[in-house]
């Protein structure tokens, strides 16, 4: 469990009040600022430095500044509400590439049990809702990112829709974190991992999102996109220093020789 001193410095770094009671209204405020703050990024892919399934992911992000992928912020963000009174749950889910589902465990949210409903919440997601979703409501559930919808599709799993396109598929069956060890190994060290193609950070802004994909900056604002291919070292660093809060002391890169497209599904 964190300390108090813990969740303050976390509650700072994204920009959040602590709430007077464990309730959906605070719920809603601490996912936003989170999705709002913290980068989805894979600089630890690269550079050697070990990704943990444990409570060192709240250190990353608090003390180091940082982001990371699913396994790191949604677990953190659990850690982060548990503290504050929260009744958190690890579940299990495949995303969707196109119409083709991934494997089991490829992808990790989190449940919160609040009044008796239960609600999915993830903060590790290309396009992941700023708010909680409702497992027991049918149709659509309105965000800033658009209309989701949460469709059961048998066997205790259900399909999360934006825009009618599925994005992953939960089971609600809780789990440990321990059970994504063999998948992150996984993502750490076969040469199509979609984590090992390209070093890669994205984040949510208020009117748009921001991105860098291998040294091409991506910055969307009010429906307008724009991209730019940077050059030097020197504008690579400060791009990641500005745009996305990430002090870098070089260019970060990658070795892999292996070039897959389904990397896009969490910048873009």
């Amino acid at each position: 469990m964190l300390n108090d001193a813990t969740v303050d410095l976390y509650l700072k770094r994204i920009g959040a009040q602590r709430p007077e009671a464990a309730d959906l209204d605070a719920l809603r405020h601490l996912q936003e600022r989170h999705v709002l703050s913290v980068p989805f990024e894979n600089l630890d892919y690269h550079d050697g430095t070990p990704v943990k399934l444990d409570e060192s992911v709240v250190d990353k992000i608090v003390h180091r500044g940082r982001g990371g992928g699913c396994y790191e912020l949604n677990p953190a963000f659990g850690f982060l509400l548990e503290a504050l009174g929260y009744h958190v749950e690890i579940l299990p889910a495949r995303t969707y590439s196109g119409e083709k589902l991934g494997p089991p465990l490829c992808h990790l949210v989190l449940r919160v049990t609040l009044g008796g409903e239960s609600l999915l919440v993830d903060v590790g997601f290309g396009k992941c809702p700023r708010g909680p979703l409702f497992f027991g409501t049918r149709g659509e559930q309105l965000d800033a990112h658009g209309a989701y919808e949460l469709v059961p599709v048998g066997n205790g799993e259900v399909d999360v829709l934006l825009k009618g396109r599925p994005q992953y598929r939960v089971d609600d069956r809780a789990t440990t974190l321990d059970a994504f060890l063999p998948t992150l190994w996984w993502y750490r060290t076969a040469p199509d991992s979609p984590f090992l193609q390209y070093v890669f950070a994205a984040q949510v802004t208020a009117t748009g999102r921001v991105s860098m994909k291998g040294n091409t900056l991506t910055v969307t604002e009010d429906g307008l996109r724009r991209t730019e291919e940077l050059t030097t070292d020197e504008a690579v660093v400060a791009a990641y220093r500005t745009h996305l809060g990430i002090a870098v002391e070089r260019a970060p890169r990658t070795t892999a020789s292996y070039r897959g497209e389904e990397v896009d599904m969490y910048i873009s």
